[in-house]
């Protein structure tokens, strides 16, 4: 009789998630892009971002892209600003080297270049300058703000329609946010940058995020914007248009999901106050954060759209999210409106007296 072999036992093995098509169509293209892109001589650059963290971990934003070749870094980063940002090459799974006070790490790049890797660090609290360098390009210069363990309140707020008046259709803002990349063309919401500079002055230390569902790839127009219009800087948390693995398109909603969850997991002894708009989707999304996270809110704000702001984003938000019994929800249509309800509350210093101007 033959022997009898012996099963062996069955091994269990997690297969892979497969890719989108659309996913995969996105990445030949990229790499036929990038192929040709090397072939005319550009060059690996480095677009840095704000980033932000803790004393002993910090958040490491940036993009990975190949610029057209010139004589200077300053010159090849121009190269990709305006609506070149769109039309620049990204490299799809660099890799990337972060120093943090003399010390090299490898990172990688994900599959649209971007650099967004959370590492140990040993910083002090205030704002830093961390190095970032891909493949053989020249290092470049990231700010990071580092929170203390003793700061105790943070702020995250939209953007279109929040910081900046768009006074545009839903359906064509990611075309004005793609071609109309001058800042000069935006226009600052009425008190919404002094709402933001009293913000941090009454509450020393206190991150900044800017959380909106916008492209990497208008960053440092928006940079520009809040520079120049005064706001506080501050972390941007945006994201990188196209089809995901398991999806067509990105959701907007779960990007800021995401990272509001992700905000309360990084800075556990941080509570936030919640700004945007109630074009839409603000009120619900910070309602759901509000109430599986109570002990991460001050208070939420929510600038008021003027009628026609309304229709053009498409109506207002029904008001569903917001549970007046958790915390405070204060509404008004400009920053000077808030400014006086948070003062109210006792969460914002007065404003400065203006001094006498004496009379003949």
């Amino acid at each position: 009789m033959a022997a009898l072999r012996k099963k062996s036992p069955l091994v269990q093995t997690t297969a892979a998630p497969l890719m989108h098509r659309a996913a995969r169509i996105e990445n030949a293209f990229h790499e036929f892009r990038e192929k040709r892109a090397r072939a005319q001589g550009h060059l690996p650059t480095v677009i840095p971002y704000a980033g932000y963290g803790t004393p002993h971990r910090i958040r490491v934003l940036g993009r990975v892209l190949l610029a057209a070749p010139r004589s200077t870094r300053k010159a090849r980063q121009e190269s990709v600003r305006g609506w070149r940002s769109f039309t620049s090459v990204p490299i799809a799974n660099a890799p990337v080297t972060v120093e943090v006070d003399g010390v090299r790490t490898t990172v990688r790049a994900d599959r649209g270049g971007v650099i967004d890797v959370t590492m140990e660090a040993s910083l002090e609290p205030g704002m830093r300058t961390i190095r970032i360098q891909a493949e053989d390009s020249e290092f470049v210069e990231a700010p990071v703000f580092i929170v203390g363990d003793e700061v105790l309140t943070g702020i995250v707020s939209d953007i279109d329609d929040t910081v900046m008046v768009t006074a545009l259709p839903r359906p064509f803002l990611a075309a004005w946010n793609t071609f109309v990349l001058n800042e000069h063309a935006r226009t600052p919401t009425p008190g919404m940058a002094v709402l933001y500079e009293r913000l941090r002055l009454s509450h020393p230390g206190s991150p900044m995020i800017y959380l909106s569902t916008g492209a990497w790839n208008v960053a440092p127009t928006l940079t520009r914007f809040l520079s120049r219009n005064l706001y506080p800087s501050g972390a941007l948390l945006l994201t990188d248009w196209g089809p995901t693995h398991d999806r067509w398109f990105r959701s907007g909603s779960e990007h800021k999901r995401n990272n509001l969850l992700r905000l309360a997991e990084d800075f556990p002894h941080v509570r936030w106050i919640l700004i945007g708009d109630d074009g839409q989707h603000d009120e619900e999304l910070y309602g759901e954060f509000v109430r599986s996270n109570p002990e991460n809110v001050v208070a939420v704000l929510i600038r008021q759209l003027s009628p026609g702001e309304a229709v053009l984003a498409g109506g207002r938000a029904k008001g569903d999210g917001q549970d007046q019994g958790i915390v405070p929800w204060l509404y008004a249509p400009d920053g000077s409106g808030l400014s006086e309800q948070l003062h109210a509350l006792g969460l914002l210093e007065a404003a400065p007296s203006q001094p006498e101007v004496p009379t003949e």
